[in-house]
């Protein structure tokens, strides 16, 4: 929807004018010090200089890091007015110096600094309120632990306590917020060089707690990105799920269950990082009864407690048949992604004379996962255990066998590998992977560039510097020459690093391996380190989740393997509206691609929804890494032991998209998991779409078994038979795709594995809109 054409209200319109004299605030938040905040605010205000804008900097903290001081060199500095507290030393701003000055933007870094007690206001963020009121726009830098929604929760993860704090809502008032991703080697790393002194808790830079603080910042920005994509999708008249996020549902009535249906629902919610509503019908000429009432309260309490919304409706009417309309009105109207419900206890009598919630959902909700919780009371309950920390059992005295040695020696011998992760094209990965490389090759390490693609980025190209580059191998193909990373000549001139962009690249026709990331396999096992770079549509199990938001299915992917094996991972974040600019300008493709690619990829929906994609992406592999140290520090909470996940997979244009969700949950829940195709024969066609999904489902981890079956009506029994076989707790099959006379004459697959696999959680992935019948 285009609202270019709308009439501004006169409220929108004063605000428009107030906007015009306020100056702009834009913020850098990191997960501790060291993270770069203050060298890149440094940097952008030296590329503002460069566009003619004036730039002044005051109270800026380079605390004697060689990078920072000479992105401070080139700015100029209002001196700041200096104070002692207990022996330490403070710096304020010079409110007057920087109003005479009247500078356009002002650099100035701790956003929660208090002021010494005769100054103007009592803290940096009044005054930096006060200068955006007079027209100056400021950037200044934050650590997570020091916003007030997040202060008590970082002391009770790590035992840091913040200083000083500002209220959460600083995050709403910025123009823009950037977060500056780094991992716990890298800032262990500037440590023992020596470059993070002044370190006042002793808490700060253990491991443990630079992972629970970095994924702290993470999913705070992610959360802070849903509201803003939540907001644009409104202004668009846009309803449904985004795609870029879950939002589980749990449907309850007040009966002994409902806190069992809960804390499912909060479990999946939290291994899959996702917010967790519980919505429960009442009719409008019903009085509760006193042990509904009961039921009602300790629900209520419940989800309190487990920091979930709850939301009681009355309706009408209470029959089943509009029940499931009013579920699936309110699950649409709220971006719910998955509904979590019980399975029905009714016969299929009683479901034909009086009607079923479960058939009217699967009719009318197919933009929508359902999730059946299984009815296990009978034989184990339904306790969520909490995961134990596993110690290590084998004696330390114990001897290697030949497999360990081999297996650790290999490990050893490996490469080190880094992944550069953005949200979309033109946030700077390229840039970082060179900056880096720079500052390797004058510690003295052997770097090469492998592979770069600058697209003609001037900012880039400027990054080679002095950076030796391997020259590209020439392969021949259909009387034509084509250009590809020489392998070969990186493995006989044996670096200590090497850079290689764009991870998830096809190679030409010729190649000894299918994919770059073959190679990047190829030499980490050789001993070469490898730093590279990927934007996270590109990860194959987020493929359907792309092409849901963007409407493109991205053709180049990478396993999800290769961020795992990576020993660091760090994301690359900018902001969606700055990410235009910089298109606008000309600075990600050539100025005759700008208009197409901001119609169609770098839409301001897309930008914000793939952000989102990328915070939540990279906080999970944090907690993942997390568990793999601590599993007791793991921020998503427990999951259940012995899951194991079956994807019945009976209709052949889904069957990717559901061995990609199986991928996910399985990997969530720690599950092994199994893919089961079911077909009717046919020829050559069927048997080479069976080695993709082959190929795809061990790509990804899982077990693939084919099954030829001509008789559909045995279907059903079939898929749980071998489902209960191999003791499944949680069944995946997708929506069905049935016209209205298969309705009436074919028994629906789904309906039937819902009836008679009620000892399961049965999961029905929906169909994309593309797939609804």
């Amino acid at each position: 929807m285009d609202n270019g054409y709308r009439r501004k209200t006169p409220e929108e319109l004063l605000q428009a004018i107030a906007k015009l004299h306020h100056g702009r605030l834009k913020i850098y938040i990191g997960a501790v010090s060291g993270t770069g905040k203050t060298y890149h605010m440094l940097r952008d205000g030296q590329q503002l200089q460069k566009q003619g804008i004036d730039v002044v900097a005051c109270a800026v903290s380079t605390r004697q890091r060689p990078e920072t001081m000479e992105q401070l060199s080139e700015i100029e500095r209002i001196p700041s007015i200096h104070w002692f507290k207990e022996g330490v030393e403070w710096k304020d701003l010079d409110l007057r110096a920087i109003k005479t000055r009247n500078p356009e933007v002002l650099l100035v870094d701790g956003l929660a600094h208090r002021n010494r007690q005769e100054a103007e206001f009592p803290s940096r963020l009044d005054d930096i309120k006060h200068l955006l009121k007079c027209g100056i726009s400021v950037m200044t830098t934050i650590n997570v632990y020091e916003l007030d929604g997040v202060c008590d929760l970082a002391y009770q993860l790590t035992g840091i306590e913040a200083e000083c704090t500002v209220p959460d809502d600083i995050l709403e008032f910025a123009d823009e917020v950037r977060l500056i991703d780094v991992s716990p080697e890298t800032i262990l790393t500037r440590l023992n060089e020596g470059h993070l002194r002044n370190t006042q808790s002793p808490h700060l830079l253990r491991r443990g707690n630079l992972d629970k603080l970095r994924e702290l910042a993470l999913r705070l920005m992610a959360e802070d990105v849903n509201g803003s994509l939540e907001h644009h999708r409104r202004n668009q008249g846009l309803i449904g799920p985004s795609g870029a996020s879950e939002r589980i549902l749990v449907t309850v009535q007040y009966h002994w269950n409902g806190s069992i249906h809960i804390r499912r629902g909060q479990q999946v919610a939290k291994r899959l990082s996702g917010e967790l509503l519980v919505v429960s019908f009442i009719s409008d000429n019903t009085s509760l009864s006193k042990e509904a009432a009961a039921f009602k309260r300790s629900i209520m309490k419940l989800t309190q407690k487990i920091g979930a919304s709850f939301e009681e409706l009355v309706v009408p009417r209470l029959h089943r048949r509009l029940l499931s309309q009013h579920i699936t009105e309110y699950a649409m109207a709220h971006g719910v992604t998955r509904i979590v419900l019980g399975h029905s206890k009714h016969t299929w009598l009683q479901e034909l004379l009086h009607g079923s919630i479960a058939n009217g959902i699967l009719q009318q909700a197919k933009p929508i996962d359902l999730f059946f919780v299984a009815d296990r009371t009978d034989q184990e309950g339904e306790r969520i255990l909490p995961a134990r920390h596993r110690t290590e059992s084998r004696s330390t005295y114990k001897r290697l066998s030949i497999a360990e040695k081999k297996q650790t020696t290999e490990r050893m011998k490996r490469g080190t590998f880094k992944v550069y992760i953005g949200a979309a094209p033109g946030v700077g990965k390229t840039y970082t992977m060179l900056r880096e490389g720079n500052v390797l090759l004058r510690k003295g390490i052997d770097v090469v560039i492998g592979l770069l693609e600058t697209h003609g980025r001037k900012d880039t190209m400027e990054q080679v510097a002095e950076l030796p580059s391997i020259p590209r191998a020439q392969i021949a193909y259909k009387d034509m020459l084509l250009e590809e990373m020489d392998v070969p000549a990186i493995l006989k001139r044996f670096p200590e690093v090497v850079l290689i962009d764009e991870l998830a690249h096809t190679n030409v026709p010729g190649s000894v391996n299918k994919k770059r990331y073959e190679d990047v396999r190829f030499i980490l096992d050789a001993g070469i380190s490898v730093i590279s770079t990927v934007n996270v549509q590109h990860l194959e199990s987020l493929n359907d989740a792309v092409e849901q938001i963007t409407g493109v299915r991205v053709r180049e992917t990478v396993p999800d393997s290769m961020l795992r094996i990576a020993d660091e991972v760090e994301l690359i974040d900018v902001s969606p509206r700055a990410l235009q600019e910089r298109m606008r300008e000309g600075r990600i493709y050539a100025m005759g691609k700008v208009e197409q690619a901001l119609g169609a990829f770098f839409q301001l929906g897309n930008l914000i929804a793939l952000r989102e994609l990328a915070l939540r992406e990279i906080a999970d592999d944090v907690d993942e890494r997390l568990e793999a140290w601590e599993r007791t520090g793991s921020l998503r909470g427990p999951w259940r032991r012995q899951e194991v996940i079956f994807v019945a997979i009976t209709d052949l244009a889904q069957a990717d998209r559901l061995i990609r969700r199986g991928f996910r949950i399985a990997h969530r829940l720690k599950a092994e998991w199994h893919v089961m195709v079911v077909h009717n024969g046919g020829g050559h066609a069927i048997d080479r779409r069976m080695k993709e999904l082959l190929q795809l489902t061990e790509q990804l981890g899982g077990m693939f078994v084919v099954k030829e079956m001509r008789q559909t009506q045995y279907l059903s029994a079939f898929l749980l038979t071998h489902a209960n076989a191999l003791h499944s707790t949680q069944f995946i099959i997708g929506q069905e795709k049935r016209s209205w006379l298969a309705r009436m004459f074919r028994p629906s697959i789904v309906k039937k594995i819902l009836q008679n696999g009620r000892n399961m959680d049965v999961m029905v992935v929906s169909c994309l809109p593309s797939q609804e019948q």
